[in-house]
């Protein structure tokens, strides 16, 4: 079961790709880097994540999913430049 860490810095107008597609299930932690107030990270699919249209995650938030086989998760900032967190763990037989 392959672990991956990584950091994003995501953009307030153009959507990042921070969990790619995979043949298995992904459990997969996202933590919101900033502790400063009104700065949220918003997720969801490609053509659906936005400011005002996805959910978020407040400032010095974690939570946690299991990503099913071959779905992917974008994410987009508000303001601009903040820092997303990701712990995955890809289930492989």
């Amino acid at each position: 079961m392959p672990i991956t860490n990584a950091q994003f810095t995501l953009s307030d107008t153009t959507p990042t790709l921070v969990v790619p597609p995979d043949n298995m299930p992904q459990d997969v932690i996202f933590h919101n880097m900033t502790k400063s107030s009104n700065e949220y990270i918003f997720f969801g699919g490609s053509t659906a994540v936005g400011t005002a249209n996805s959910i978020h995650i407040d400032p010095g938030e974690t939570v946690n999913f299991t990503i099913r086989p071959l779905d992917e998760v974008w994410a987009i900032s508000d303001p601009d430049g903040l820092v997303l967190g990701v712990f995955s763990i890809q289930k492989r037989d």
